[in-house]
């Protein structure tokens, strides 16, 4: 009798987020919100040589990397700031996604992806399985090739009869194969680095009890830890990154295939695609002043002097409105994993030092359940588990959930709802957000646009 009381509850609060997740409500998502940016500037407090190297950044960050610089031989696009750019240099997915002009630029035979629009996030696809069926996959997948391209650098790939992987043919929805994730955003992303793990472990702890009550954490690979010295990591979906040099020389090999510093070998080693044969881009050891300096430490650099996104006080809806929804956004409990605030350490940089970081994450990972697994295990990450996304910046953001699936909060919101698995849907926990979705669905639709506009304050 009791196993039957609790099974009709736990159907009982499926119905209600899924009734919750379909009913018409009200408040709505009122979009990127208008007046500056608030966005793109380098930390206050930096020194005139600091300053020098996030502009020396900035400039590398924004560059169009040709195959002489080494693009490819297999790309996702050929900038960082293509990926980076919304609402300014440093952030997310712009309105017009880049990745449909490059799949053809400078002659190249590319096609462009059937989950790839203009209107669409950027993208990159991994794969959940191996093609050949021998196991699991998750690596990143580049959707272009170099093939046939010339871009007027003096070198051309011509000769490179290397092809694009078949996406349309791997794609199945009810077996989903295809994984995508859009980029996160590198506001603020200096201070994030200088967080103590301390600090991070101090907030696991805090509010125990009620966390307990909701069903969020109190697991023990709640953290994803580096593989090497065990420390904490905190950059990616899944936080699989440690530190903004990592993040940078991996984007730089995996996203334009350009080999650096930190990665030496090419992805793709055939020879007729191989048109700049030694790595691309490494240290000058000749140079002088900042010429000595790698494109990869070029790129750490501005994002680790990147001040946050500065939050709107007023817009929208008004401050007493956006007041309201911060109180409820406590209230109702996003807070718990959304931490508004965590402070860094001592560090060497006087403007990282000290400092309040108002990101509005914990660093931690969470199950998301079925609805969100996307089955790729990267570290302790496991295929249902990802980091709180810091929401800093989220009032200029277009696109939502590591895939982009949501173009507004209410969809993303109600996403975190997740208890059984549904067609190609992953078995996997119930989603740790579920009772605060719960809480959410059941506030007055004013309230709940007091929330929005909060978050769009951000």
């Amino acid at each position: 009798m009791v196993r039957v009381k609790v099974l009709a509850t736990i159907m009982l609060v499926a119905l209600a987020g899924a009734a919750a997740a379909r009913a018409p409500l009200a408040a709505r998502d009122p979009g990127v919100r208008s007046g500056p940016s608030g966005a793109g500037e380098m930390l206050p407090g930096l020194t005139a040589g600091q300053q020098n190297f996030f502009l020396a950044g900035k400039d590398q960050f924004e560059q169009l990397e040709q195959l002489a610089d080494g693009l490819g031989p297999r790309f996702n696009l050929d900038s960082c700031a293509g990926c980076h750019s919304q609402p300014a240099t440093g952030g997310t997915s712009p309105a017009t996604n880049p990745q449909v002009a490059v799949a053809t630029a400078g002659g190249a035979r590319n096609t462009v992806p059937f989950f790839i629009r203009p209107d669409g996030p950027v993208r990159e696809v991994r794969f959940r399985n191996r093609i050949d069926g021998r196991g699991p996959d998750g690596g990143v997948h580049d959707l272009f090739v170099i093939s046939g391209r010339s871009d007027g650098s003096g070198v051309d790939a011509t000769r490179c009869a290397i092809r694009q992987e078949d996406f349309d043919a791997l794609f199945n929805p009810l077996a989903p194969n295809l994984i995508f994730r859009i980029p996160t955003p590198v506001f603020g992303a200096g201070l994030i680095e200088q967080i103590p793990d301390g600090a991070i472990l101090a907030n696991q702890r805090a509010n125990a009890v009620e966390k307990h009550a909701l069903g969020i954490g109190g697991r023990a690979h709640q953290i994803n830890h580096n593989g090497n010295d065990g420390t904490i990591a905190r950059f990616g979906w899944k936080a699989q990154n440690k530190s903004l040099l990592l993040f940078a020389g991996e984007a730089y090999n995996v996203e334009v295939g350009v080999t650096n510093d930190l990665f030496q070998t090419e992805r793709d080693e055939t020879p007729s695609c191989q048109l700049v044969t030694v790595p691309n881009n490494v240290a000058n050891t000749d140079g002088t002043g900042l010429d000595f300096v790698s494109d990869t430490e070029k790129f750490a650099f501005f994002m680790r002097f990147l001040a946050p996104p500065r939050p709107s006080p007023g817009t929208p809806g008004g401050a007493d409105s956006i007041a309201r929804g911060q109180d409820l956004f406590a209230d109702v409990g996003c807070a718990l994993c959304h931490t508004p605030t965590l402070a860094t350490g001592a560090t060497t940089v006087a403007a990282l030092q000290n400092q309040q970081v108002n990101l509005f994450s914990d660093l931690l990972l969470h199950h998301m359940g079925p609805r969100l697994a996307d089955g790729i295990v990267q570290g302790q990450a496991q295929g249902d588990e990802f980091r709180t996304a810091p929401l800093w910046g989220l009032g200029q953001r277009l696109f939502f959930l590591h895939d982009g699936r949501a173009t507004n909060l209410l969809q993303a919101i109600f996403a975190h709802y997740s208890n059984f698995p549904g067609p190609g849907q992953l078995p996997a926990p119930p989603s740790e957000a579920n009772a605060v979705i719960l809480r959410f669905s059941g506030l007055a639709p004013s309230q709940q646009q007091d929330l929005i506009n909060f978050l769009r304050s951000l």
